[in-house]
């Protein structure tokens, strides 16, 4: 039980005292870009998608 408080109150202090948190402007601008990065990759297979199954379809008419 000894061990468990220890490791405890280590991430705690460790969690408090020694890691660097983002602050909120930084952590809006991380949230912003990788909002346009998925939007652009999700844009990217779209197109990829539509104009494999134009060729498809012109390949293998019905």
């Amino acid at each position: 039980m000894k061990k468990i408080v220890t490791y405890l109150k280590e991430s705690y202090d460790e969690l408090v005292h020694k890691v660097s948190w983002p602050t909120y402007a930084e952590l809006t601008s991380s949230a912003v870009a990788v909002l346009y990065a998925s939007l652009l990759i999700a844009l990217v297979v779209f197109v990829m998608d539509f104009c494999f199954q134009h060729v498809m379809e012109f390949v293998y008419p019905h």
